[in-house]
């Protein structure tokens, strides 16, 4: 045993001398150089190449970093064995992601790249504005060589718009609104913002399931749609129109199209902006994905069709694109772009710029939503397409919007009902023409009571349709079974359209130029 220590010793001795005359005949400088070249020999027979994507690029957070760690997060939550948990601020999910120095394979476009989280302790700080962390963390992105230009032409494209993505839908949705006017607050910011948690979605939504998933696949289709839109040299928006009477779901249909494509909400209240350079100011504060509404814009505003208007003022020197948007007369306003009699002074060229010009091009991926109960009051030029591309007509519960409404307060699916119950329903709901918040309020009273709530419902739809009935509100039905008077409120929208042909509004026009001649001459 004292033999074998003695040999050990000896060795150790001659391991010592042997490291004294290599740093003494070869210097630093030359055990780097070897060291390089070793790996540039190493790296030429190799078939990986390697990217090296750390947290902090030099003292500012790398934005690649977080991208990749997101993306990870999706696909670690099923093959991963070892997870780190993590929950950012305004958040209403968790992220995973990998622990410390574990890998992951992933596949993109049926090439495998190879991800590594790779964690040092960083060596003794020097004096920095900015303290840094003890540990560095980074990712290391392994790849064969001929796939080189895969990673850098669309992979790590790719990865950012899947990061954005997954962080836009853990992020809460917000709701803002412009309860200032057009002012700006401390941080230059026109619109006040509140978390958004409205629990409408399309599933919940009492309407026709056919014209849901028409609603739901032209939403999918526009914002799945970035690359059509740029290769027609179109804008990347869309506008809705929802029209019908008061409490049929156009406000939760809102809400299901925000949750549908985890947009946040602007509310835009016409009434507290003064005029049209707020408007424009406030539309180049909004952010991309998002859904601008204006609720009830025949109510909110007095935008009258510009025939009509025509007509009750006679010829004026001010082009009818021009006339201004007096206020609803609630409230005054002070500021300097009010108009004559207090309220605001939009025109109806500022509206329509607003959802189609120049200036509603400045963002992205947006979708304008108009709301209003009588469409017929709305001026043409508002309705078209480019402004608004579809219109969606909420009408009364039907017996589909019913069983829903049925399903979500009661919780009866289609056997729980008698087939009798049932058949009466779908007879007398088309004749009772009440809406779907109408029907909500009677199904919430006794919803614990689930036959004692359906005999009540059939009982006041039974009453309401005899007093239709009696008020002479139905006109009977066509040959298809379908109420007339519901299909003459669907051909409001066609005859709102058609309230000024082309020639009419070429006629408008020269009457407005001859005002304006007349009005010189006096002046002269």
């Amino acid at each position: 045993m004292k033999e074998y220590w003695t040999s050990l010793a000896s060795i150790l001795g001659v391991f010592a001398f042997c490291q004294t005359i290599l740093q003494t005949v070869f210097p630093p400088e030359l055990r780097f150089a070897s060291v390089k070249l070793f790996n540039r020999i190493f790296n030429c027979f190799s078939s990986y190449c390697y990217f090296d994507i750390t947290e902090i690029d030099g003292v500012n957070t790398n934005e690649l970093y977080n991208a990749v760690q997101l993306y990870l997060s999706s696909s670690v939550s099923i093959t991963g064995n070892r997870l780190s948990l993590t929950r950012a601020v305004n958040s209403s999910g968790f992220t995973f992601g990998l622990a410390n120095n574990d890998s992951i394979v992933d596949t993109f476009n049926g090439v495998n790249v190879v991800w590594e989280h790779v964690v040092t302790q960083r060596q003794a700080q020097t004096f920095s504005w900015r303290p840094l962390p003890d540990e560095k963390r980074g990712f290391t992105l392994r790849i064969k060589k001929k796939d080189k230009s895969l990673v850098l032409n669309s992979y790590l494209d790719y990865i950012m718009e899947k990061a954005n993505e997954i962080r836009r839908k853990n992020q809460d949705r917000l709701l803002y609104t412009n309860s200032r006017g057009g002012s700006l607050d401390s941080r230059g910011h026109p619109w006040e913002s509140v978390p958004f948690k409205h629990p409408s979605t399309f599933d919940t939504l009492a309407m026709d399931p056919q014209r849901k998933k028409e609603i739901m696949e032209d939403l999918r289709d526009f914002a799945n749609g970035q690359a059509f839109y740029h290769k027609t040299g179109r804008a990347w928006k869309r506008g809705y129109l929802l029209y019908g009477p008061p409490g049929t779901g156009k406000s939760s249909m809102i809400a299901a199209m925000a949750n549908f494509l985890g947009y946040d909400i602007y509310d835009l209240e016409l009434t507290e902006v003064h005029n049209n350079s707020e408007l424009r100011k406030l539309l180049m504060k909004t952010s991309s994905k998002s859904i601008i509404v204006i609720e009830d814009i025949d109510c909110s505003i007095n935008l009258t069709n510009r025939k009509n208007s025509t007509n009750s003022s006679g010829n004026s020197s001010r082009g009818y694109y021009d006339s201004e948007i007096r206020g609803s007369g609630v409230g005054g306003c002070g500021g300097s772009g009010c108009g004559e009699d207090g309220g605001n002074s939009i025109t109806l060229s500022g509206l329509l710029n607003f959802t189609d010009g120049l200036w509603s091009c400045c963002g992205s991926e947006r979708i304008f939503v108009f709301t209003t109960n009588h469409i017929e009051k709305l001026d043409p030029a508002l309705l078209r397409s480019g402004r608004m591309d579809m219109h969606i007509f909420m009408s009364y519960c039907s017996f589909p919007a019913l069983k829903i409404l049925l399903k979500n307060y009661l919780g009866c699916e289609d056997g729980d009902l008698d087939e009798s119950v049932l058949k009466e329903l779908e007879e007398v709901v088309e004749l009772a023409r009440m809406t779907p918040a109408d029907i909500s309020e009677v199904l919430i009273k006794n919803r614990r009571k689930k036959e004692k709530t359906v005999c009540e419902l059939l009982e006041t739809l039974k009453l309401r349709a005899e007093m239709n009935e009696k008020n002479g509100v139905l006109r009977g039905k066509n040959n298809n079974g379908v109420v007339e008077e519901e299909e003459e409120e669907e051909e409001q929208e066609k005859r709102a359209l058609d309230s000024e042909s082309p020639k009419q509004e070429s006629e408008i026009e020269d009457n407005c130029k001859e005002g304006e001649e007349e009005e010189e001459e006096k002046i002269k």
